[in-house]
């Protein structure tokens, strides 16, 4: 798997607590059911995540030994999966506020995720879907020929069809059923963030345990077989409740408005601004039924406000907005885009961030397969994937300690509601995750010194594995689990507070753009580093057999690019300049 699910909705949880609103049809005659369609929609959700989770979690696992991939390919493959499956989001969120609605998006969708799972389930199926099995003694395996790889490839597309639209639209549709306006829909909406969020734990704690033990240890037809039945069972609860459900129509999405802002001010770079008095000469419209807070003008990116310069060939509607929005825009809309502009470089430093994330979903499953993964020396080992909820669980636990213990002790001497600025807060998760990397490569020496030195077994075509209890490996999660719950849900608070309040969904794309930036990333320094070390006098970094191998290395130096972005990040923080806001405009 990528990136934390737990992050990913505590994200989606976030864009509705922290903008505080909700677009709402005003018509009257909308019939909300509430709780009376939440065992469809949480059937749904528990079904969806089982099936999801349960594939993705030990995909890696699955590259290596069912398609006899390496382990710099399969890192990587996972890694473009990932960083696709996120950065289809900012698509999915726009054709679905825009075109479709959250309703019918979640249905072609949850049908694009249920063909995605069961190609992968036909690749175990079937014998010509996928490479001969390894002879145990020997040394090479046959690969995956071009036809076997394509439809592999075919299934994970169809998976990321379905995760733009069922990622950022499965909650906000939930919400969609509760009227925000009465005490009823309010307590409603709050509880069912807890019965999402429960079946969002209950669903991974299963996937990367029970699922991902029968993929290891019984059948890979059978563990990939259940999360496609799983997947289908959740289409059918889904579409039993279709009658019941509310469906808002789309209202648009701001993209529209951004692109508007830089065509316009492209056409009037050559004009000139005043030096003095600048909103003399720029067009001050808002729209009465905008929910905005009206944003003051800002000197930052001056060139933007170009945009918004009346001309002699700029025409007015008689109720005060622009006759060709192309030709003219609001000083509004501009300094919306300059809240966008303005995050741009603190998001880089959320990419290099994930770097550190990334390896803990890669690496470390290659490192577990090479330890003593045996419980208290008896026959059951933990599977390798199966580590990645230690991570998840840290990071759980952390954000409730976080919040009713740190952040009231902090208030005390800091004064501020919060404790720590959003920014501090984002700067110590990277900090952190520093740490954290040079734990990684701490405890991957002592696993390959007792590799070498006493070894217990043989991974056929892998090497020898180690004798360290895998036990150690926990330390490393810990320290990733608290610093993405420090930095992960801290950069998204931040977005949310930054972006206008119709650009909310923008600010989650943001995220889910920088979580895919990290992975194409890491992808393309595996390449790099597989390549330049593979004739180094120390031996490849990334060698198939880890004992071989100097993964430390590169652990250290995905430290290093942390402790560059630590310092990166200190300099765009004091630059940074948060939004001011003047007046609430009323829709009324």
């Amino acid at each position: 798997m990528g990136e934390s699910e737990a992050t990913i909705k505590t994200i989606e949880k976030e864009t509705f607590e922290i903008s505080g609103k909700h677009e709402v049809d005003d018509d009257p005659k909308i019939n909300y059911r509430g709780w009376k369609v939440m065992p469809y929609i949480i059937g749904n959700e528990i079904f969806e995540k089982l099936g999801a989770i349960g594939t993705l979690a030990n995909l890696l696992v699955y590259l290596t030994t069912v398609f006899n991939l390496d382990n710099v390919t399969a890192a990587n493959i996972i890694n473009i999966f990932s960083g696709s499956t996120n950065f289809s989001t900012l698509l999915g969120a726009f054709f679905s506020d825009t075109f479709f609605g959250r309703y019918n998006t979640l249905a072609v969708c949850s049908v694009f995720c249920f063909l995605g799972l069961l190609g992968i389930e036909f690749t175990a199926v079937f014998k010509n879907l996928h490479p001969p099995p390894c002879e145990k003694e020997s040394p090479t395996c046959k690969g995956p020929t071009t036809g076997q790889m394509f439809f592999l490839m075919s299934a994970f597309v169809l998976m990321i069809i379905g995760s733009a639209g069922v990622r950022p639209c499965s909650l906000a549709f939930g919400v969609d059923q509760f009227n925000p306006k009465t005490d009823a829909g309010k307590k409603g909406i709050n509880s069912f963030f807890n019965w999402y969020f429960f079946t969002l734990t209950f669903a991974q704690m299963m996937s990367l345990t029970v699922i991902v033990y029968i993929q290891s240890n019984v059948s890979w037809v059978i563990g990939l077989g259940i999360p496609a039945a799983l997947m289908f069972l959740a289409c059918v609860v889904f579409f039993v409740g279709t009658k019941l459900y509310v469906r808002l129509k789309p209202n648009g999405s701001p993209i529209k408005s951004i692109i508007q802002v830089l065509v316009v001010a492209v056409k009037k770079r050559k004009l000139k601004l005043p030096s003095q008095n600048p909103m003399i000469s720029l067009f001050d419209y808002v729209p009465p039924n905008s929910r905005n807070l009206r944003l003051g003008h800002t000197k930052q990116f001056r060139i933007l406000d170009k945009a918004a310069m009346i001309t002699p060939h700029d025409k007015i509607n008689p109720d005060g907005s622009p006759a060709d929005p192309w030709s003219l825009c609001s000083i509004q809309q501009v300094e919306e885009l300059k809240c966008l502009v303005r995050v741009l470089p603190i998001c880089f430093s959320g990419i290099l961030f994930f770097l550190s994330i990334s390896q803990q979903h890669t690496f470390l499953v290659f490192q577990a397969l090479q330890s003593d993964r045996r419980v208290a020396n008896s026959n059951f080992s933990i599977p390798g994937a199966s580590y990645q909820v230690i991570l998840m669980l840290s990071m759980t636990i952390w954000l409730a300690v976080y919040d009713r213990l740190v952040v009231p002790f902090l208030r005390r001497f800091t004064g501020k509601e919060a404790g720590i600025t959003l920014l501090q807060r984002v700067g110590v998760g990277i900090f952190l995750s520093i740490i954290a990397m040079l734990v990684s490569a701490v405890v991957e020496i002592q696993r390959r010194r007792l590799a070498l030195a006493n070894p217990i077994g043989i991974l056929p075509r892998k090497g020898a594995i180690s004798s360290m209890l895998g036990y150690w490996l926990v330390p490393q999660l810990i320290l990733a689990g608290v610093s993405e719950a420090f930095t992960a849900v801290g950069l998204t608070e931040f977005y949310y507070k930054q972006f206008p309040e119709n650009m909310k969904t923008i600010a989650a794309a943001v995220f889910f753009c920088g979580m895919a930036g990290s992975s194409y990333l890491s992808a393309f320094i595996i390449s790099v580093v597989h390549k330049t070390t593979s004739k180094a006098a120390t031996g490849n970094w990334l060698s198939e057999d880890l004992n071989k191998g100097r993964l430390e290395y590169f652990y250290y130096l995905i430290a290093a690019i942390e402790a560059f972005n630590f310092g990166y990040f200190l300099i765009c923080s004091k630059w940074f300049k948060y939004r001011e806001t003047s007046s609430i405009i009323d829709s009324a």
